[in-house]
């Protein structure tokens, strides 16, 4: 594979996407493909930033949507451009649909948000793991909450990913089986979408 393949895995907050990820990778490379684990928000100057904002309150969601596009644009320009470059697979846990729900949910402007981010290329695959929101703060309740995590507002930005899943934009799997199952079923998309189909 000459022109590499960006692969991204979206969903709310405690729907799996960082253990997936991690497990895609690891499958791919077991099967001969140069794969690589990535995320968002970065470790970045802008993504360090967005870190620190997402438990504080009284943040503008303007600025933060600015950020987030500034982020993913650094992301792109200095970690993923330049390994779908040189052909490898790149596994991004949150991507550019996180931005187009979240953000199109906390500042109540799709269209804006989607323009802000116009420069910013979209996957080759999009996953979308669906979780409902009472079953990811059950999930959450062991962690420290951002002012992301309540139930009303996750249940918004779930409706907005599955938007996109109604246009094509992402395929739909269940978070809410084991583990195992979820991944057979995103080795099945990968798959099928490496050979070319969806």
């Amino acid at each position: 594979m000459s022109a590499g393949f960006l692969i991204a895995l979206e969903g709310i907050d405690g729907s799996g996407k960082t253990t997936q990820a991690k497990l895609l990778v690891k499958w791919l490379r077991g099967r001969g493909f140069d794969a690589y684990y990535t995320y968002e928000p970065t470790r970045g100057i802008f993504g360090r930033i967005l870190r620190s904002m997402a438990y504080k309150r009284g943040v503008d969601p303007r600025m933060e949507a600015l950020l987030f596009a500034a982020d993913r644009l650094q992301h792109l320009e200095h970690v993923i451009e330049p390994l779908l470059a040189r052909g490898l697979i790149v596994v991004s846990d949150r991507y550019l649909h996180s931005s187009l729900a979240y953000q199109s949910v906390t500042t109540g402007d799709q269209g804006w948000v989607e323009e802000l981010n116009r420069f910013a290329r979209r996957p080759d695959l999009g996953i979308y793991l669906d979780l409902g929101a009472s079953e990811s703060l059950s999930r959450l309740r062991k962690r420290r909450r951002s002012r992301f995590e309540d139930e009303d507002f996750l249940e918004h930005v779930r409706r907005k990913y599955l938007e996109y899943v109604d246009e094509g934009e992402l395929i739909k799997v269940n978070a809410e089986k084991p583990v195992a199952e979820v991944f057979s079923e995103i080795a099945l998309i990968v798959e099928r979408a490496l050979k070319g189909g969806r």
